[in-house]
Parts: structure tokens; sequence; C-alpha cells
């Protein structure tokens, strides 16, 4: 999920991308998914032909970008006195990572559509107007739970916002293809998201506003006294 452009943010799915550019990492990485259990250093540093160090180092870097999970197991299967101390043990972890340039948020958006639609069929309520609840909803929350900037937080979620005099344009769409082929839902969405996330954030001077443009978000935050484009 946006940035004072004055500081660096650094995205953890590009850090973990990163991670596996190194070529020794990115095949214990492979060598770690492929099993269906757990693996120790020693087993990994034999089945690649390395140094246990060697191993050791990579591995560890790797849980530290989060592409791995680290475990702790009596691989002997006893217990007690004299069982001796747990293996550190590695495997894939559960979490997804996801790097595109620029960046975008399809499963924020399929996210919504979904609940609308269910919602929708639950309760006969027209789905758009479910939708555009939901997303203002998703939008205070982050903006509630992300207490910052208004830059911070869209530059976060991949909006590229950057000044044009007193209004904030926001450069990249996190929905592009979508708005592209489905463009009244899609923006509907996208304003009321970013209506709730000013909400969130208490920015009061400040309003979403559909102001389409070639190149850039269909929405952009204007000074909250001035009328929308």
């Amino acid at each position: 999920m946006l940035v004072d452009t004055s500081k660096e943010v650094r995205d953890p799915d590009v850090s973990a991308v990163a991670a596996l550019d190194e070529p020794t990492r990115r095949r214990l990485y492979d060598h770690v998914v492929r099993q269906p259990i757990p693996v120790s250093r020693d087993e990994a540093a034999a089945a690649l032909g390395l140094a246990r160090k060697t191993a050791a180092f990579h591995l560890d870097r790797l849980a530290d970008a989060l592409l791995l999970d680290v475990v702790y197991e009596r691989r002997s299967g006893r217990s007690g006195p004299g069982a001796g101390r747990p293996a550190k043990l590695y495997r894939r972890s559960a979490r997804q990572v996801a790097v595109t340039l620029p960046d975008r948020r399809y499963e924020l958006a399929g996210r919504l559509l979904a609940q609308a639609v269910e919602e929708s069929d639950a309760t006969g309520e027209p789905v758009r107007r479910v939708l555009h609840r939901k997303a203002d909803e998703l939008g205070r929350q982050l903006g509630e739970q992300n207490k910052t900037n208004v830059f911070d937080l869209l530059e976060r979620y991949g909006f590229e916002p950057r000044r044009e005099g007193d209004v904030i344009v926001l450069s990249n769409c996190p929905f592009h293809t979508l708005a592209q082929e489905h463009t009244e839902t899609v923006c509907g969405m996208n304003l009321h998201l970013l209506s709730g996330i000013l909400n969130g954030l208490d920015a009061a001077g400040l309003q979403a506003c559909l102001a389409p443009s070639p190149g850039r978000c269909c929405v952009q935050l204007q000074p909250a006294a001035q009328e929308a484009v």
C-alpha cells in the first residue's frame, strides 16, 4: 500500500526479489522450496556442494528477507534430557512476493470487487453502491492505521503523487489495466478509496475528485474549497 518524495521508501517485495539476485542464494532458495520437509544447513550445503558456513549465511539472508521461514526441530525424534538441541531448519515462507513496475495493486481491487459482488448477492443492494462503500471503508482503515502524511501513504500504495500548484496529481494508477477496460467501475472505486484515505488521515483540506487525463490516475486531490473538475 503514500510517500514524501524527499525520503527513500524501500519496498519489502523489491528487497526480497533483490535477495534472489545472488546466484548461490537463488540456488539455495530453489532447493529449499522443492523439498517436502524443512531443510537444515548441513543438508542444504551437502546438496549444493557448499561450505556449511556459506550455506548458513545465505539461508539466513533469505530468512531475513522473509522468503524462508525458520523452524526448530529434533530430527532424531527423541525428546527430554540427552536429546540434543533442536536443529535450525528452513522452509518456504507463506509470504507472497509480487513486484510490478509501475506499481500495480490488482489484488486489492479484486478483493473489493469480490466483496461487493458477494454482499450485493446476499442483500440485493446494487453492486456498485456496495463497491463504493467498501472502497471508502478500506480507505478509512488505511488512513487510520497509517497515520502519516498524504504523500507517504499515496506513495506506499503506488499512486506516485506529485504537486502541481495546489493540486496533488497521481502519476500512476495502481489499477491501470482494469481501469482501461472497466473505466466507470474502477475509477468510481478508486475515487471512494482515496476519499476514504483522506478521511482516515483527517486531511480535511483536501478532496478527491475525478479528473481523467492521459498517462495518470483518473483521480486527483484538490483543495477542499475548490470545485471538482
